[in-house]
């Protein structure tokens, strides 16, 4: 036991159980990549939307009584459209694109998630009733509003903003399928201004909040020679003026708005770059002085927060999963997205009883131009993944197994080449993608492992197989991770196969175990 605990324990018989009430709540709030944030509350309990690009399903909707302890409950849509990028067909791929920067509101007893994507070259608002369980309206409309935010105002009017550097505001039509004529115009010629002309990105990720009458704008810049910074812009009407001022500087935390408690305590939800995990969400806590927001602790992130324990991201966030359904259940649940559009004939968990089916539908080049691919997010300081796969479907080269998805990836897994397989690992952090390491294989059940150390952005991955299940091998090398922005998303665990001569081979993995350790 760490003398931190130990002290907090023997404190909390002489004070009560306060002392321990107070240092539960922990930052980050999710050690993962769950970045552009939005984030409402309904009586007591809190929705967020988040980003995650070219994956489908997109646009996360997560669920939280606590603002600390979040669940995967939904996603706004199943698919985003049917293009060559979207389905990485021809050549083509949305890696880094897709969508991102979601608003997420409710009004009226309806949930709207607006985004917007350069992929397809729309503003996207999706709408339902029920944001745990019901499906989502799409309204889409030309064009693409970049980092938009939607807000029902107390006069019935609907608007958006959005933007970077100079943010410009419209009103949309009542049924939202479009701006309404004549109503666009520039919002804040100059948003980045608090932080000066010396500057690395201009003010965007807008989202904006009505409280006590008054209008605040929150943006994100970055100062050269500085780091992300937090701008706030605060207005007595929505079409402005407009008065900014830094609102926050602290270990690069920034983007995202304001929350409160049902007990009346703000917070500014934001997140913070950290290398391969991805983006993770921060919380601070919010003071009100002179009608403007004040964030942090004596300007800074605590460590700790005044709310309850952080339970852990298993399995809301990521869990494992035996591929076991019973009647009712879905197909795949919402810890999984794919890398893309999925191919729907092409994979299955009915086909085989207990275990995930991944046929190939086409011949590939590598492991970054593959469709079907099944994915969850790493989890920091430290996570790790399991996978038995039976190899007997493969045909002549096919390669299959577990990976660690972005740009620079890696992964171990088996590939047959003149009807005989071996274990391979595969190192692609380099320009040129490198079989660091091959091993025959004489049995058609494979055991795999993947290892990622995120602890101070130290960004390394180790890969392992067994061939029992109980007696573990490294293989091949190191894998140094680097979040690329040609991806723009945290390293995912990745199960996957595909062709390089013929389509129509598969492997069945039998279950995804995920073990995560986070700070104590």
């Amino acid at each position: 036991m760490k003398k931190r605990n130990l002290l907090i324990i023997i404190l909390s018989l002489f004070l009560g159980n306060s002392v321990v009430a107070q240092q539960q709540g922990q930052n980050p709030i999710i050690h993962a990549d769950v970045p552009d944030a939005s984030i409402i509350r309904v009586d007591d309990t809190y929705y967020m939307s988040s980003t995650t690009m070219h994956m489908s399903p997109g646009v996360p909707i997560m669920k939280s009584k606590d603002l600390v302890n979040w669940e995967i409950m939904n996603y706004a849509y199943n698919t985003l459209g049917d293009s060559d990028a979207l389905n990485m067909e021809n050549g083509e791929n949305a890696y880094g694109r897709g969508s991102w920067a979601s608003s997420l509101r409710y009004h009226n007893d309806t949930f709207y998630v607006s985004t917007f994507s350069s992929t397809t070259g729309k503003t996207y608002i999706f709408k339902t009733k029920d944001i745990e369980n019901g499906s989502f309206e799409e309204i889409s409309f030309t064009p693409s509003l970049h980092d938009n935010t939607l807000f029902f105002d107390d006069d019935g009017k609907t608007y958006l903003i959005w933007g970077g550097g100079k943010l410009n505001i419209a009103e949309l039509k009542n049924d939202l399928s479009g701006v309404k004529e004549d109503t666009e115009r520039v919002l804040i010629e100059n948003a980045t201004e608090p932080i000066g002309s010396n500057f690395i990105l201009p003010a965007e990720g807008s989202q904006i909040f009505k409280v006590n009458g008054k209008y605040y704008l929150f943006n994100i810049a970055w100062p050269r020679d500085g780091m992300r910074t937090v701008i706030t812009h605060r207005a007595d009407k929505i079409t402005g003026p407009y008065e900014g001022k830094i609102a926050f500087q602290d270990k690069g935390v920034a983007q995202g708005g304001l929350i409160d408690t049902p007990e009346g305590d703000w917070f500014a939800y934001l997140f913070r770059d950290y290398g391969a995990v991805g983006r993770i969400p921060y919380l601070v806590p919010v003071k009100w002085e002179n009608g403007w927001p004040v964030l942090g602790e004596d300007g800074k992130v605590p460590e700790t927060l005044d709310l309850p324990a952080n339970e852990g991201w298993i399995p809301g966030i990521v869990a494992s999963d035996e591929f076991s359904r019973k009647s009712g259940d879905k197909d795949l649940p919402l810890v999984w997205q794919w890398n893309h559009n999925p191919q729907n004939d092409y994979w299955s968990v009915k086909d085989r009883e207990g275990y995930l089916r991944l046929t190939t539908d086409r011949v590939d080049s590598s492991f970054l131009n593959t469709r079907n691919t099944l994915t969850q997010r790493t989890i920091g300081p430290e996570s790790s993944a399991i996978t038995k796969v039976d190899l007997s479907g493969m045909k002549e080269g096919d390669y299959a197994g577990l990976g660690l998805l972005q740009k620079n990836f890696g992964f171990v897994g088996a590939k047959m080449r003149n009807n005989k397989k071996h274990i391979i690992m595969v190192n692609g952090a380099s320009e040129e993608t490198v079989e660091v390491e091959r091993i025959p294989l004489n049995q058609e059940e494979l055991y795999l492992k993947a290892v990622g150390d995120f602890q101070n952005r130290k960004d390394t991955a180790e890969f392992y197989y067994s061939l029992d299940g109980e007696n573990w091998k490294a293989i091949g090398n190191e894998l140094k991770m680097s979040y690329t922005l040609p991806h723009f998303m945290g390293y995912r665990f990745a199960l996957f196969n595909y062709a390089t001569e013929e389509a129509g081979g598969h492997v069945d993995f039998d279950y995804f175990k995920i073990e995560a350790e986070k700070n104590n």
